[in-house]
């Protein structure tokens, strides 16, 4: 349906990095607007995020779901939505490769389905706010990863 894709370089080994970016303890505290974390398991999470978009008001429950992870080289996530009035399911992918300094990530993400009143809102404002979001949680990432760790 829409589709964005990019790619992203970390100081990170591949290893070190896919470990990070399959780990849904770690993508929960990098997803933009998330108002509460409800559950998360080795390759799920759950939780409620409060969008920061106009025309979706309200909440939004969220399940990402880490699936098809070959380390340390892909994997896969699938991320459902659900909010009173709107659906939406996207996929995204990651393939990492290494280089001298670190790691490239090459990453597509897809909007699979949108229903409900989501169905209605024209593409761009759909693909704008879209792009919003990746380019927050890219950055997240990086901001996240920074970090020392404890």
């Amino acid at each position: 349906m829409i589709r964005f894709e990019g790619d992203r370089d970390f100081t990170q080994a591949p290893d070190e990095l896919f470990k990070k970016l399959t780990d849904p303890n770690f993508l929960v505290v990098c997803i933009p607007d998330v108002q509460t974390v409800k559950s998360v398991s080795t390759d799920r999470a759950e939780l409620v995020l409060r969008p920061g978009l106009s025309f979706a008001r309200g909440t939004l429950d969220i399940s990402l779901k880490v699936v098809d992870a070959v380390a340390p080289n892909s994997a896969r996530m699938i991320i459902d939505g659900k909010g009173i009035g709107s659906s939406s399911l996207v996929e995204a992918t990651l393939a990492f490769a290494p280089q001298s300094n670190g790691t490239r990530v090459h990453w597509i993400a897809e909007i699979k389905e949108l229903g409900g009143l989501l169905k209605m809102v024209p593409g761009g404002l759909i693909r704008g706010a879209a792009e919003k979001v990746v380019n927050d949680a890219w950055s997240a990432v990086g901001a996240h990863l920074a970090q020392p760790s404890s």
